[in-house]
């Protein structure tokens, strides 16, 4: 995808396996942070394939890390970065991970609806090695392109802002004939 933000798979590797002894924590907004009492549920590989609004066939591959915060929140401190890449090494025993491809760390609770995010950068505090999540737009690919969407004139685009003015359709307001009745027969 065309995803500035990517990060992949072998540099976030990288970054864990950089930081193994520090406790891995996750920060998906403004002073928001998963619990430390997070699970690491699944990691899942998707192969994408899709075709954009100007009619081009797209593909790339997504590692999603699945996070689960359950209710009874007992730790205080967050897993160890060297216990998530225990689960990451059961995970590549299992099957062979695109190094290549895009990383998204896949969570929600009760406050913040599920959602996949993108670690915009993995930094060291103290004793913890901090995911930042970002929430990427939705973009229109053929418009980055300059191709229009689906038509062949740049006119018709339906992304692009249009500066002719659109004629504006007046509704009315129809009283109810006497003549439409289900008895009637005029349906």
């Amino acid at each position: 995808m065309n995803n500035t933000h990517a990060m992949s798979w072998s540099a976030f590797k990288a970054e864990l396996t950089r930081y193994r002894n520090l406790d891995l924590q996750f920060q998906y907004s403004e002073k928001e942070w998963v619990k430390p009492s997070y699970h690491i549920t699944e990691i899942k590989q998707a192969p994408i394939t899709s075709v954009d609004c100007g009619g081009k066939v797209n593909r790339w591959t997504e590692i999603i890390v699945q996070l689960w915060e359950p209710e009874d929140s007992r730790p205080d401190r967050a897993m160890k970065v060297s216990k998530a890449l225990s689960i990451v090494e059961l995970v590549e025993k299992a099957i062979d991970l695109d190094l290549s491809a895009e990383v998204k760390v896949e969570f929600g609770n009760q406050r913040f609806d599920i959602r996949q995010m993108y670690p915009s950068e993995v930094i060291v505090g103290g004793e913890n090695l901090i995911v930042n999540l970002k929430a990427e737009a939705v973009q229109c690919k053929a418009l980055g392109r300059n191709q229009t969407c689906g038509s062949p004139s740049a006119e018709e685009a339906c992304c692009s802002p249009n500066s002719e003015e659109r004629p504006k359709i007046e509704f009315k307001a129809l009283a109810a004939a006497s003549c439409c009745t289900p008895e009637s027969g005029c349906c």
